[in-house]
C-alpha cells in the first residue's frame, strides 16, 4: 500500500509451488488444471466486457484507456472515482487480487491443498489483521466512503463478469465478496517488516559462543542485502514466504528546481519487489472533486503509492525500521498466554484445526512449524503493525497536498512498513520524512537480537511518529537520494540497512551535474556499476598478488583472475568480468565462512556478508598464510564454471512467467520468456540474487520506474515489468516489457485535453 507493496507477487508464487506438487493430490483433477488458456484477446475485446450501465452511481463517469490499456477515470463525485476504480482494479487483476485476499488471511490450503497448511498455520500466528477491526472502526468518515465505493465497485465487476479469470478455476476460487476488512488486511501484509528475514538468519546464529561480538559487528556495520539474495531454500520456508510478503527495497531521487535543467524540480523512483507476472503494480490516472493524480497502485489498494498531483509528486524507499522485537517469553506465567483455536480449512483434505497462543507482547511466532527446527524459547512478536494505524487515510491525504506541510502531516497516522518518503513541488522544492511509527529507543540500538519482558515494556513505553523524526526541506546540495540506507545524522531508527551503494552511486551520478536533465534519471535508474563490488574485486586481485599466487595458478584459473583485474565493476549484460568476479566471490566466501565458522553456520555467515561489509573487515584482518589457500581455492573452483559463461547475461537471468509456470507438465505455457540481465544485488538497477556458481534468475529487482519534471503538469512517465492486463493471453498483458528492456517510458498527463488526445480510447459509465 505504499511505495513498496511487497512481494506479494512472489508470495502467489509460493502458493503454486505448493499446487505444482498436488496434481496428485487434487483427484487428477485436470478438469481444472489442464483448462485451456482464453483465446488471445485484444484491448476492444477486453474492453468490451467492462460493464457500463446500469451502475450505481451518483453521475456518468468518463474513463479513458490508451493503447497499454492504462485508465484515466473522470469523476463528478469522489465516490463515484473509487468505484470505477474499484471496477478498473478488479477488471485487469481480479484473479491476483482474490489470490492475494487469501494469503493475507492465511487461506493458501484453501486453494493449494494440503502441503500449504502450514505456512496458512504460520500466517495465522503472525495475525496479519490483528488491528484490522480497530482500523476500521476509526476510520475518517471520508476515507470509509471510499473504501467501501471501492470495494463497491471490485464486488460489482466480479459478480457481474461474463468471465471470471483463468485463476479462479485453477485455484478453486469462488466469486466470495471482498470486504473493506479485506482491502486494510491486504495493507497490513504488503506491510511486512524486512527485520523478520534478518532474524531468521542470524536466530541460526544466536547460541554460538561469539554471539555477542558478532551482533556488536551486525549493529556497527548496520546493512544486509535484503530480499532475493537468500540461499536457495525450499519455497515452504518461512525466510521465503516473508521475503516474498514484503516491501524492501526501491530508489527514490528528488532534485530540486535551481539545479534541474528544465527549472522544475524532478522525481524518479523505481521500487523493487519480485519479478513476477502480472506486475505488483498498475498504473492509473484519475480527476474527481478532491483528486487529480497519476501514478502506480497495488491491485486491490485504492490509494497511489507512487505519484503526481499538480502541486507535488511523491516516491519512497523502505527504511528498515526497528519495528519489530523479539520478546522471551519463557519467564511469563501460564496465565498471560491466551490461546484461540482456528480452523485451516484445506483443498482435497480433511481440514485441520490449529492452537495460536498470544501474550500482551504478540503472537506466539516459535509456535509456527517453519520455526520447528531451531532450538528456541518461546519468542513473542511485538509489532508496530500489529497496533491500530491508517496507511489508507495516510496516502489518500498525500494524494491532495499542495505542500511539504500537508504532505508530512499527511504521514501522522501512517506505521507500517517504515517509508522514507521524497517529495518534489511545482515551485522547484524538494524533501524528505520518515513516515513510521517506531518505539522510543532513545537513541540506542538494541542490546540484543531477542530482549526480555522487562526490556519491551520500557522500549514501547513511547511511540514517535512522522513529527518526533528529523525531516529535510531544501536541502544546499539540491537534491536528495533514498535507498533503504542508514539514515544519516539521525536518532536510532533500525540496525539493518541496505549498504550505501546505491544511494552513494546516485549521488556520484546526479551530485556533479550542474544542470540535471530528464534523460540523467533515466540513465540512472539503468545503471548497473557498484563501486564497492569493484574495490572487493581489487581486494581479491591484490591479496592473490602479494601471496604471488597467480603464476602458480592453473591456466583457467589464471584467466578467471586476468578477467576480475579488467572487471570495471559494472554488471552489463555482456560484461566478462562480472562472471569472474562472482564465481570467484561464491567460490571464496563458501571456503572462508566454512573455515572459519564451520560448514553449519557458514551460509549465514555468507549471507550476511554479501553486504560485503563484513568480508571486507574479515579479509583485512586475517593472516596472509591462512588467506592464501582459500585465495588459490577460490581461483580454482571458478575457473570450473568459468567457460560456462560468455558473459554476466549468460549467467544471470530474467525469466518472466506467471506463477503457474511452476505447474508440471502444462507450466510450460505461463512462461513467457528468458532474456540475459545486466544489474546485481545493488545495483541502482536492481537484478538480486545469491551467491551463486550457476545459471540463475533473478526473482527480486526494480519492476517499475516513475519519472516527473514538476515544470510541466503532462512531464510524467511510468512503465512497468511486464503489461497493465492480468488477463491471460491479453495483448496488454506483457506489451510494457520491450519499454522497460530499451529504458523507454509511457507518458501519463494530468492536462484533461491531453489525456483525452493520448487516451483515445473513451468508456461512458452510466448510472
Amino acid at each position: 500500500m505504499t511505495t513498496e507493496a511487497g512481494g506479494m507477487g512472489t508470495a502467489f508464487t509460493t502458493v503454486l509451488h505448493v499446487l505444482a506438487a498436488l496434481l496428485v493430490g487434487c483427484g487428477l483433477a485436470g478438469c481444472t488444471l489442464l483448462k485451456p488458456l482464453p483465446p488471445a484477446t485484444t484491448i476492444e475485446e477486453r474492453l468490451a466486457t467492462f460493464p457500463k450501465t446500469g451502475l450505481p452511481l451518483q453521475q456518468p463517469v468518463v474513463i479513458s484507456w490508451n493503447e497499454h490499456q492504462i485508465p484515466f477515470i473522470e469523476a463528478e463525485d469522489d465516490g463515484d472515482a473509487a468505484f470505477a476504480l474499484g471496477l478498473v482494479h478488479a477488471h485487469l487483476r481480479l484473479g491476483q487480487m482474490a489470490a492475494y485476499r487469501r494469503i493475507a488471511r492465511g487461506r493458501i490450503a484453501e486453494m493449494a491443498g494440503p502441503l500449504a497448511a502450514d505456512i496458512d498455520h504460520g500466517l495465522r500466528i503472525l495475525d496479519f489483521g490483528r488491528s484490522v477491526a480497530e482500523v476500521e472502526a476509526g476510520l475518517p468518515a471520508e476515507t470509509r466512503v471510499w473504501l467501501e465505493r471501492f470495494v463497491e465497485g471490485v464486488n460489482h465487476y466480479q459478480a457481474h463478469a461474463p468471465e471470471l479469470p483463468y485463476e479462479y478455476g485453477v485455484l478453486g476460487l469462488a466469486r466470495e465478496p471482498f470486504t473493506v476488512s479485506d482491502v486494510l488486511t491486504l495493507s497490513r501484509l504488503a506491510g511486512t517488516d524486512v527485520t523478520w528475514l534478518v532474524w531468521l538468519n542470524l536466530l541460526r546464529l544466536h547460541d554460538r559462543p561469539d554471539w555477542p561480538q558478532l551482533w556488536a559487528r551486525l549493529v556497527k556495520g548496520g546493512s544486509h542485502p535484503g530480499p532475493g539474495t537468500g540461499r536457495a531454500e525450499s519455497a515452504l520456508g518461512l525466510a521465503r514466504l516473508l521475503e516474498d510478503l514484503g516491501r524492501t527495497g526501491s530508489n527514490s531521487l528528488a532534485v530540486a528546481g535551481q539545479r534541474s535543467a528544465s527549472g522544475g524540480a524532478l522525481i524518479a523512483n523505481d521500487p523493487h519487489l519480485g519479478l513476477n507476472l502480472p506486475n505488483i503494480w498498475l498504473i492509473a490516472g484519475l480527476k474527481s472533486p478532491s483528486y487529480h493524480v497519476v501514478g502506480l497502485m497495488v491491485p486491490g489498494l485504492p490509494v497511489f503509492g507512487i505519484g503526481r498531483n499538480p502541486w507535488i509528486a511523491w516516491g519512497g524507499t523502505n527504511m528498515r525500521a526497528g519495528a519489530s522485537d523479539l520478546v522471551d517469553v519463557s519467564s511469563l506465567p501460564a496465565s498471560e498466554f491466551r490461546q484461540r483455536r482456528e480452523t485451516i480449512r484445506i483443498r482435497w483434505w480433511p481440514d485441520r484445526t490449529v492452537t495460536l497462543r498470544e501474550t500482551r507482547f504478540g503472537p506466539v511466532i516459535t509456535d509456527a512449524p517453519q520455526l520447528a527446527e531451531l532450538a528456541l524459547p518461546p519468542l513473542a512478536l511485538r509489532w508496530t503493525g500489529h497496533a491500530a494505524s491508517d496507511e489508507v487515510t495516510a496516502f489518500l491525504k498525500v494524494a491532495r497536498a499542495r505542500d511539504f506541510d500537508a504532505f508530512r502531516s499527511a504521514f501522522k497516522t501512517f506505521s507500517v512498513p517504515g517509508q522514507n518518503m521524497l517529495y518534489a513541488d511545482a515551485q522547484g522544492n524538494i524533501g524528505q520524512v520518515m513516515a513510521v511509527h517506531l518505539p522510543d529507543r532513545s537513541g540506542a540500538a538494541p542490546a540484543d537480537l531477542i530482549v526480555a519482558p522487562a526490556e519491551a515494556e520500557r522500549l514501547w513505553s513511547r511511540m514517535r511518529d512522522v513529527e518526533d523524526l528529523p525531516a529535510t526541506f531544501d536541502p544546499a546540495a539540491g537534491f536528495l537520494a533514498s535507498a533503504n540506507n542508514q539514515p544519516p545524522a539521525a536518532p536510532w531508527v533500525g540496525t539493518f540497512f541496505s549498504s550505501d551503494d546505491r544511494v552513494e552511486r546516485m549521488a556520484a551520478l546526479i551530485g556533479t551535474k550542474e544542470k540535471v536533465e530528464f534523460n540523467d534519471l533515466k540513465a540512472a535508474q539503468r545503471d548497473v556499476c557498484v563501486p564497492s563490488a569493484k574495490a572487493l574485486n581489487d581486494l581479491f586481485a591484490a591479496r592473490i598478488g602479494e601471496a604471488d599466487l597467480e603464476a602458480r595458478l592453473p591456466a583457467a584459473a589464471q584467466t578467471v583472475v586476468a578477467a576480475m583485474r579488467q572487471w570495471d565493476g559494472c554488471y552489463d549484460e555482456d560484461s566478462r568480468g562480472a562472471v569472474a568476479f562472482e564465481l570467484f566471490r561464491y567460490a571464496f566466501t563458501s571456503a572462508y565462512y566454512g573455515a572459519l565458522v564451520g560448514e553449519t553456520d557458514a551460509a549465514a555467515f555468507a549471507s550476511i556478508s554479501q553486504s560485503k561489509t563484513l568480508l571486507l573487515e574479515d579479509i583485512a584482518a586475517t593472516d596472509p598464510a591462512l588467506l592464501a589457500p582459500l585465495l588459490e581455492k577460490a581461483a580454482t573452483e571458478a575457473a570450473t564454471a568459468f567457460p560456462s559463461f560468455a558473459n554476466w547475461g549468460e549467467m544471470h537471468r530474467l525469466r518472466l512467467a506467471h506463477p503457474l509456470s511452476l505447474l508440471p507438465v502444462i507450466g510450460e505455457r505461463f512462461r513467457f520468456g528468458e532474456y540475459g540481465v545486466g544489474g546485481s544485488t545493488e545495483t541502482l538497477m536492481k537484478t538480486a540474487h545469491a551467491l551463486t556458481n550457476e545459471r540463475h534468475a533473478t526473482r527480486y529487482g526494480a519492476n517499475a520506474r516513475h519519472l516527473s519534471d514538476l515544470s510541466d503538469l503532462d512531464s510524467n512517465a511510468f512503465v512497468i515489468l511486464g503489461g497493465q492486463d492480468g488477463w491471460l493471453n491479453s495483448t496488454t498483458f506483457l506489451d510494457q516489457l520491450p519499454a522497460w528492456r530499451e529504458g523507454r517510458y509511457i507518458p501519463m498527463p494530468l492536462r484533461l485535453e491531453s489525456v483525452r488526445r493520448q487516451f483515445p480510447m473513451r468508456m461512458d459509465l452510466i448510472p
